[in-house]
């Protein structure tokens, strides 16, 4: 059966959320803005958000990476290929793995 969360349920989901968010805070910083800042310039209601992501409690949506990777100074296809790696490493194995 089907999921649209690829990693519901797997044991190693929590730990690639982490390290998504590990590198979205890195962003941020390294794009020297707060958590604040950044969430004003996306839009966002609550700041709130970005501190839940970057603990990996949830993600970037898909529809949002470019708006988010042009906030953090970082090429959008290159955010988006990260973060796809730990939303959807099957996906992204099947696009960048060693075999594709």
């Amino acid at each position: 059966m089907s999921t649209t969360n690829p990693l519901q349920g797997r044991s190693e989901g929590p730990e690639l959320r982490k390290a998504a968010g590990r590198y979205v805070r890195e962003c941020r910083e390294t794009a020297g803005l707060t958590q604040l800042e950044l969430s004003k310039r996306l839009g966002l209601d609550y700041y709130t958000l970005i501190s839940q992501l970057e603990l990996g409690k949830t993600r970037v949506p898909p529809e949002r990476m470019k708006d988010w990777a042009e906030h953090l100074n970082v090429p959008p296809r290159a955010f988006a290929e990260r973060l796809l790696r730990s939303y959807d490493p099957f996906t992204w194995d099947l696009l960048f793995g060693a075999e594709a």
